[in-house]
């Protein structure tokens, strides 16, 4: 039997659609749109509005903050993967004259520089770019807050210098490399520096009365980077698309996987959040989702993935405050993925056997304790307890023989195939560990040895 993922049960449409009604109603939202994507096709979509006939489509533009972040990030990784920088290296490398010149690029993407969290001066977000014309600018006189590398705090200056370097090594302005590298390949038309028509326009309504104020709607200059971008909810979707399974006329697979892992520990206490290198990596309602919420005066915005559930909300609205967009976000991934779980693919066996890497397969023992190693589809191995919860990793294979691990206890550690004078094996060596065939085999080359007497009872 086959499955289409193209249309929701009426159930979950209604479910989808009584969230974002209330939270326009309850939230004072002049007009909200949202839409969730489903193994990469817009499967619902929906809009509320304060004025009748005029709610707001998938193609209207709104202002999306801090999602710019993302993009700008994504811009960054791309020249890591051209060799033309390293995430270790320090910005004054590549861009000297800064005055925090030993921060390293990895530290301004993950927000543990420990850079201010906002320019000096006047209100950067309502109030004109030109008036910070140069980096000395956005950065002020009082640039550290902290040591760099030794904790999380969010710093749009950070995204600035991230903006620059960007354009120092392009050679380019970052709107145009943002444009020929990003938004043309990704087919993203409807994302642009400056609101293009249809767009909303931004509001502030009053926290204590049903009445709004317009906002002001300012090129942010040298800020751009960290927030200058509007967008729609069809082109966040195919941005979604890229953050969750990669694309290589953008950014590979594994380069867009390094960006959802944390890089820095969260803030105090507030351990259902990271943040990765570009993306907030949040755990909510038992689910893990990578995106970035953004605002900007008069305008929220979210974009959240469940990429285990292969599902990703976008949420708009033309609002200051008052409405929870990230909240609204994550609940319409929630009410999919729960209302409709994802139906896994068909099992299919490999298309060769790999009769040597076969024979690794099965139960290994780390002292007395069981683990079980597996091939996993794409010619990995992967290594776990045999029950319950313990150390265990996803291994790639290298030219030399050995496997290095991707992920958990075991992450970036090397696995080695022990053999005998025959060929046979004798262990698996994994950063010092000795794993055997039975529990302390006294045939491998157990560190301390195995005493002679063998296992034996309470009275022996």
């Amino acid at each position: 039997m086959t499955f289409s993922s193209e249309q929701l049960l009426p159930g979950t449409q209604r479910a989808l659609l009584h969230c974002i009604a209330t939270a326009q109603s309850e939230g004072r939202a002049p007009s909200l749109v949202a839409a969730v994507q489903r193994q990469g096709r817009t499967v619902w979509s929906g809009s509320r509005s304060c004025v009748d006939g005029h709610a707001p489509d998938n193609d209207t533009q709104f202002r999306i903050g801090s999602l710019t972040k993302t993009f700008t990030a994504v811009l960054v990784l791309r020249l890591r993967d051209e060799g033309l920088l390293d995430l270790d290296d320090p910005l004054e490398k590549h861009l000297p004259g800064t005055d925090v010149g030993d921060v390293t690029i990895h530290q301004l993407l993950g927000h543990s520089a420990g850079l201010g969290a906002e320019a000096p001066g006047p209100w950067w977000e309502r109030t004109p770019g030109t008036l910070r014309p140069e980096l000395a600018d956005v950065l002020g006189e009082e640039t550290r807050m902290y040591s760099p590398g030794h904790r999380h705090h969010y710093s749009n200056p950070g995204y600035t210098l991230l903006g620059a370097l960007v354009e120092k090594v392009r050679g380019a302005s970052w709107a145009e490399v943002l444009r020929r590298e990003i938004l043309e390949p990704l087919g993203m038309n409807r994302t642009s520096l400056h609101p293009q028509a249809p767009h909303a326009g931004g509001w502030a309504v009053h926290p204590w009365a049903d009445v709004m104020l317009p906002e002001p709607a300012e090129d942010l200059g040298l800020m751009a980077p960290a927030g200058q971008l509007w967008s729609t909810i069809d082109d966040l979707l195919r941005f979604a698309t890229l953050l969750a399974e990669g694309d290589d006329r953008v950014l590979c697979a594994d380069s867009v996987e390094q960006m959802r892992e944390p890089s820095a520990p969260a803030e105090h206490g507030d351990w259902h959040f990271a943040y990765g290198l570009g993306l907030q990596v949040a755990h909510i309602g038992g689910r893990t989702l990578i995106g970035h919420t953004g605002s900007l005066p008069g305008f929220l915005a979210a974009l959240w993935i469940s990429v285990e559930d292969d599902v990703a909300a976008v949420a708009l609205t033309n609002t200051t405050s008052g409405l929870m967009i990230g909240g609204l976000a994550a609940d319409l991934v929630n009410i999919v993925a729960e209302s409709e779980p994802r139906i896994p693919e068909p099992w299919r066996p490999l298309p060769e056997v790999d009769a040597e890497l076969l024979a690794l397969t099965g139960p290994w023992y780390w002292g007395t304790r069981p683990n079980v190693l597996r091939m996993a589809s794409g010619g990995g191995l992967e290594l776990a307890p045999l029950q319950g919860a313990g150390r265990g990793a996803r291994f790639t294979a290298q030219p030399d023989g050995t496997w290095i691990g991707l992920d958990g206890y075991y992450a970036g550690e090397t696995l080695r195939v022990v053999r005998n004078s025959d060929g046979s094996v004798n262990h698996l060596d994994l950063g010092s560990f000795v794993f055997t065939r039975e529990p302390y085999d006294p045939a491998a080359a157990v560190p301390g040895g195995v005493d002679e007497g063998g296992w034996r009872g309470l009275g022996a």
